[in-house]
């Protein structure tokens, strides 16, 4: 089934693909956000991560417009590769059931890649927004990497990227799941999103996309909601999700030894950041020992004055 029957031949198809774990409630404000579109989706496919709730019941409302499939409870990750799986567009974006995209979502990157079909990926800017619709902020002007971008590029509809720019991209951890598009081939060729965490797993499959790609951009623009709710992992468990986020970045050390150097250093910095982040969850949780243990490891692996400094405020306890 697909929804973009009438589109010109010369823009890409786009695949969407909503993971859904109990998210009946919002899961019809996910689908009529993607259905609102002014690029149309080439399909819509709903993965239910084996939900217990209502989800079934809301998707058969949209029976024929979306691919409904269910599966067993078997963490995000799964759903996302097995959307992928089932995608038959050339480009792949993802929404989450608990959140929404803006009405050119996918225009703004559809006519960008009708411009420049050789772009490996491209992302944009989202707002975050509280459960009472509250804006918490944006993405870009919360994200260092975002602000210098803009510096650079002021008032410009497209931001192009190039490998030069990939170190401050993964030291700053400069991507949304919701914002990025990248074509279904090469997220075949990269193998997913890793299983077995619960945390980070976006970030991981982000770090392997730029090691294997030589051009990019940013629209920045808003053209998603990140729906931010005090049940999430990372408020539930800070220290669990912590020690998970660190596992996750530090898997990627042997697939990228071969990567180029600004990926290796921008890799090298944001494993540092999230080893800080670590250390400061174990400072908070009192465990000053494992806080200095976290963080030991970048003396070495990332030799300068700052590492020195993060590593002494650690062992000093703040």
């Amino acid at each position: 089934m697909t929804l973009s029957t009438h589109l010109p031949t010369n823009l890409p198809t786009f695949s969407v693909i909503i993971p859904n774990y109990n998210n009946g409630a919002t899961l019809a404000r996910a689908i009529e956000s993607v259905l609102a579109q002014t690029h149309a989706a080439h399909e819509i496919i709903v993965i239910d991560d084996g939900s217990t709730d209502d989800t079934a019941d809301v998707a058969r409302r949209y029976d024929g417009r979306i691919v409904y499939v269910y599966q067993a409870n078997a963490g995000v990750s799964a759903a996302r590769n097995r959307g992928m799986e089932l995608a038959t567009g050339e480009w792949l974006a993802f929404v989450d059931a608990d959140d929404e995209f803006a009405p050119d979502r996918l225009a703004l990157h559809a006519d960008w890649i009708r411009d420049e079909p050789d772009l490996d990926f491209l992302l944009a800017d989202q707002e975050m927004r509280d459960p009472q619709g509250k804006l918490l902020g944006t993405f870009v002007d919360a994200s260092g990497a975002g602000k210098r971008l803009l510096a650079r590029h002021p008032q410009s509809a497209r931001i192009p990227l190039q490998e030069a720019d990939f170190e401050d991209l993964i030291g700053d951890g400069f991507m949304e799941i919701r914002t990025i598009s990248f074509p279904r081939e090469k997220f075949v060729r990269l193998g997913g999103f890793p299983l077995g965490h619960k945390v980070g797993e976006d970030l991981h499959l982000f770090i392997r996309l730029v090691a294997d790609s030589k051009k990019a951009g940013v629209v920045p623009r808003i053209v998603a909601t990140y729906h931010i709710y005090p049940t999430s992992a990372l408020r539930k468990d800070p220290v669990g999700a912590a020690e998970s986020f660190i596992a996750s970045i530090e898997s990627l050390e042997p697939l990228l030894r071969g990567a180029s150097a600004p990926v290796r250093a921008g890799y090298r910095a944001k494993r540092h950041a999230v080893r800080m982040q670590v250390a400061y969850t174990y400072l908070r949780a009192g465990r000053r020992v494992d806080a200095v243990r976290a963080v030991l490891g970048s003396l070495f692996e990332y030799p300068r004055l700052r590492t020195v400094r993060d590593v002494l405020s650690v062992a000093r306890g703040f």
